[in-house]
């Protein structure tokens, strides 16, 4: 693994119909090409007939605008089942099977890395196949590098944005090892579809838990984690409540439920043009390191330009690797990517 400089990466997701020759990937080092899936018969990397086209061509396409741009295919188990990840990495041969088929794919469309979207672990024994599978990986890496010559391929992973999970923790020591860096969900800590009370979703500061992105990272580093192997995720999406009462409208206010769309989720966008819309005025919370607003009975929480801008300025003050934007899609004419590019 060679010495990485500053992160920007960036999600792009097949599924946001968002094309990427319109992505500004001069405003990034690093794009996540999203997802390939895992066949749960093969246990093989799998690209669906509709997104084969994208994902083909992604590379090629991005670096017009930017030569320099590394990109790395990113792979979900599955999009209903988190089964297929732990079936996959629970035996050698579906393993190898698996990783196999991600350096070929990733070698045939010409990525620079692979990405592993492992948020949700279950079991010990899924922590403990995660390691081997890491350790086999990197080692299926390096051997290719040898064999061919060739540039080695990045590994990365998501991960969860505590380093524990009911009593369980990720394999650090393998991570440490094997993967170049991880970038932490930091991100949809409280949903409307969930909680029954507006709440600071993607809070980097939290005075009343521990549920905030310094305690996961804090947490991350205390387990042994270099600060320079971690990459903050920065959310570009928010979340709309209904109000129980428009007048009790602060951070952990009674709601009713989600508003606005089927689970409450906006892109940035869409939260700008809602907004312009309804001539509302944002709000900043430095405490949490959030924005939100209100509407009527809606309360909209997500992070505008001062969150992007303060969220940055952590992971510099605290030496981490750099951040990484979920999605890049969701931006408003690239006004939070260029925060991120300015700070």
């Amino acid at each position: 693994m060679g010495a990485q400089t500053w992160i920007k990466s960036g999600y792009w997701y097949s599924g946001s119909e968002f094309p990427v020759p319109d992505i500004n990937s001069a405003l990034f080092t690093h794009l996540m090409c999203s997802f390939a899936d895992i066949n749960s018969s093969t246990h093989e990397l799998s690209i669906s007939p509709s997104n084969q086209p994208y994902f083909s061509t992604f590379t090629t396409i991005v670096k017009k605008r930017n030569p320099s741009i590394k990109t790395l295919l990113s792979v979900w188990g599955s999009r209903t089942n988190s089964s297929v990840m732990s079936s996959m990495a629970s035996q050698p041969s579906y393993r190898k099977s698996f990783i196999d088929s991600s350096i070929k794919t990733a070698q045939l469309y010409g990525f620079h890395g692979l990405d592993l979207w492992w948020i949700s672990p279950e079991s010990g024994s899924d922590m403990t196949n995660m390691a081997i599978l890491l350790d086999e990986w990197r080692s299926a890496v390096n051997s290719l590098k040898r064999k061919s010559g060739e540039s080695e391929l990045s590994l990365t992973m998501a991960v969860h944005y505590t380093p524990t999970l009911d009593s369980i923790t990720y394999p650090i020591d393998s991570i440490k090892r094997n993967l170049d860096w991880v970038h932490v969900k930091s991100f949809d800590y409280y949903l409307p579809s969930r909680d029954k009370f507006t709440g600071a979703h993607s809070a980097l500061y939290d005075p009343s838990s521990n549920i905030s992105t310094d305690f996961g990272v804090k947490e991350w580093i205390s387990k042994g984690l270099p600060a320079s192997q971690l990459v903050l995720g920065l959310p570009y999406h928010g979340y709309a409540w209904t109000l129980a009462d428009p007048k009790n409208n602060t951070m952990g206010a009674p709601a009713l439920g989600l508003a606005i769309t089927a689970d409450g989720s906006m892109s940035y966008k869409y939260i700008k043009w809602y907004i312009r819309s309804y001539g509302a005025v944002p709000v900043y919370n430095a405490t949490y390191v959030v924005n939100y607003c209100v509407i009527g009975s809606f309360w909209i929480c997500f992070d505008d330009v001062e969150a992007i801008k303060t969220k940055i300025s952590y992971v510099k003050e605290n030496k981490l690797l750099g951040y990484n934007v979920f999605q890049v899609p969701n931006d408003d004419n690239w006004m939070l990517s260029q925060a991120g590019v300015f700070t």
